[in-house]
């Protein structure tokens, strides 16, 4: 791997990347769901319900979920693998994972899911541990996303499947103007407003330029060992669901 990568439109030594990712999120993490709401006009939800509906998780499952942020991936989970299940609510930011540890145990859901703070290009668990793995809107920022992949493909259970839910590339040119035109225009303007923050939101709009297409993506989660991966667009391509399976 080269000694140099991509933040946003920038280039950076590797080993920046990473604190500089945590910068970002650490801003905005206090007001990551707000956010996700006016950035989505809600749609995220759908998106995430989506996922859940895709991961084919059982009553008895293990499931990681990956730069799991504030956890609403991770309560539909915990409520559809019941007291025979496990999930692990994991994510690089300290402050992620605080404020969705605090969340989660507001909602009840507290004595069951489990956090930790992991490194998804090494990830702490046995070979063949889950049945599921996710990883939303969180792969892009990644600095070796191949080495992420293949840490995944590792940890998953023959006959489990992972789910890649992330920004990626509109299908029709007019949409792609009209993404462009919102996210650097409008977008850094509403994390000024919202968050007192417009530079973490212009790299957010960076990342999912600089994020791999749908092809791409699927191209290198079939190099990592994954089996069967397919993908589906939502909302004109603006965000594709990536599935892959271990055999």
């Amino acid at each position: 791997m080269s000694d140099k990568t991509h933040f946003g439109y920038q280039t950076v030594d590797v080993e920046q990347k990473q604190h500089k990712v945590a910068d970002v999120f650490h801003s905005v993490a206090a007001k990551y769901d707000l956010m996700n709401d006016v950035m989505s006009m809600g749609i995220h939800r759908l998106w995430k319900r989506f996922t859940i509906e895709m991961s084919g998780v059982r009553p008895g499952h293990k499931v990681l979920d990956l730069a799991g942020g504030t956890g609403d991936l991770a309560m539909k989970f915990a409520d559809k693998v019941g007291a025979s299940g496990q999930v692990i609510l994991a994510d690089i930011n300290a402050s992620m994972l605080n404020v969705g540890r605090d969340k989660l145990i507001d909602r009840g859901y507290g004595g069951r899911i489990e956090f930790a703070q992991v490194n998804a290009e090494s990830l702490p668990f046995a070979d063949n541990t889950f049945d599921v793995i996710t990883i939303g809107f969180g792969l892009r920022n990644v600095t070796d996303k191949e080495k992420a992949l293949a840490s995944m493909q590792r940890v998953l259970k023959p006959g489990g499947r992972l789910l890649v839910l992330e920004f990626s590339k509109p299908e029709l040119p007019l949409l792609s103007k009209a993404y462009d035109f919102y996210s650097f225009n409008l977008l850094p303007k509403m994390g000024k407003l919202l968050v007192n923050d417009s530079d973490s939101y212009q790299y957010l709009a960076e990342s999912i330029r600089m994020h791999p297409d749908q092809e791409t993506l699927k191209s290198m989660m079939l190099a990592a060992g994954f089996d069967e991966v397919d993908y589906q667009n939502m909302t004109g391509g603006i965000v594709a669901l990536h599935r892959g399976f271990k055999f």
